[in-house]
């Protein structure tokens, strides 16, 4: 296995090129390179599972984007391109970790192993988000943007007094970072010295608005304005994910405070499935990032240290093919949820005015049987 230093970078279109304070473990073409503060030692096993979490994970994505676009399921967020960034940093929790996502975080409820099928639930109207936080530590999707930022802080500073050996991390987007919710969230994990990893997924695109209409400079470095270390990473580059997050949740653990992770990678479908980035964003800056593609890379890496053969690659597709062909199949098995159960799970006791709400909506719901029987 060879080794060599420094990044590589090129001229192409806006928020190619490699920044020079990027941490960078596995270059685009799949060569191993050395960073002087962020390394790891990996072998072929492992490596080997994170390209099988990468393409798994990618198949189901593609399978969930199909079912929306076959009116299955009513929305979709899909991670496409950012897999290396969910299964770089859901591989370095810890079972005692808590992860809070948005609603894009599908690579890393595959690494708390939620079922994906219940990620569909939610997108599909049949569930509110089917899966216990507290079973997998994983909390559930968030829509409101930004505001899981503040709940990450708040279950961290818990955890500080309990005195419990575990860490938080909290994910967001780049848009998100301009929001108010997640410079309070800084504030509070900075003088609280919080044990919580703010994981940015930087994909260059707030919806339509690009990087440079939500910042003048990097995101990482707004780290030192709260008064904790930030570090910029190569979010397509998921041994790198896996060591800069492994390190800051060390830290945190540690007694060490909050570090914010900007991971620099790129969002290479849709914001949404409502949405059309052709409207926004130029042809050839998706074919540039193509070209940094996750799961590439660690394929050229395997082959090029004989990690693995065609043999292997063969079967991880087939795997994952099968696994498109389950969650196609069991989501379209999802039963519709009666219309009451909506007044299910709101609070843990009783609570008079939904119940009052709740016989208010049967009493109507009722009205139309009636109809019907005339």
């Amino acid at each position: 296995m060879t080794h060599r230093r420094g990044n590589v970078t090129a001229d192409a279109p806006r928020g190619v090129d490699a920044p020079p304070d990027l941490v960078q473990l596995l270059t685009p073409e799949g060569e191993r390179v050395d960073h002087p503060d962020y390394d790891i030692e990996l072998t072929a096993e492992e490596v080997r599972s994170l390209y099988r979490d990468l393409v798994l994970v990618r198949r189901v994505d593609l399978e969930a984007v199909a079912l929306q676009r076959q009116g299955e399921l009513g929305l979709w967020a899909s991670l496409l391109g950012q897999e290396a960034a969910q299964i770089g940093s859901g591989r370095a929790l810890t079972a005692t970790d808590m992860a809070f996502p948005t609603y894009r975080e599908h690579g890393v409820a595959w690494c708390r192993d939620v079922d994906p099928v219940k990620l569909l639930g939610m997108f599909r109207g049949v569930n509110h988000g089917g899966w216990d936080p507290a079973e997998h530590n994983f909390h559930l999707y968030t829509i409101v943007i930004g505001s899981q930022t503040l709940h990450a802080v708040g279950y961290a500073m818990g955890v500080q007094r309990d005195g419990a050996d575990a860490a938080t991390i909290v994910y967001f987007g780049d848009g998100a970072s301009a929001q108010g919710d997640v410079n309070e969230a800084f504030i509070w994990a900075s003088v609280f010295n919080a044990p919580v990893v703010f994981f940015c997924q930087n994909n260059q695109w707030a919806i339509s608005q690009p990087m440079e209409r939500q910042t003048k400079i990097p995101l990482y470095q707004r780290a030192s304005g709260f008064g904790f270390p930030g570090v910029r990473v190569d979010g397509n580059d998921v041994f790198a994910c896996l060591a800069v997050t492994r390190q800051a949740l060390r830290d945190a653990r540690e007694g060490q405070g909050p570090t914010l992770i900007e991971a620099y990678t790129y969002r290479m479908g849709a914001h949404t499935t409502s949405d059309d980035p052709t409207r926004y964003r130029l042809a050839d800056e998706l074919e540039a990032w193509k070209l940094k593609d996750p799961i590439e890379r660690v394929k050229a890496y395997l082959f090029k240290n004989q990690f693995a053969d065609q043999e292997f690659f063969d079967k991880i597709d087939a795997e994952a093919d099968a696994l498109g062909k389950d969650v196609r199949a069991r989501c379209l098995a999802m039963p519709d949820p009666k219309p009451e159960a909506m007044f299910q799970h709101v609070y843990t006791e009783p609570h008079a005015l939904l119940d009052e709400e709740r016989e208010q909506y049967l009493t109507y719901l009722a009205g139309f049987e009636a109809g019907g029987e005339r």
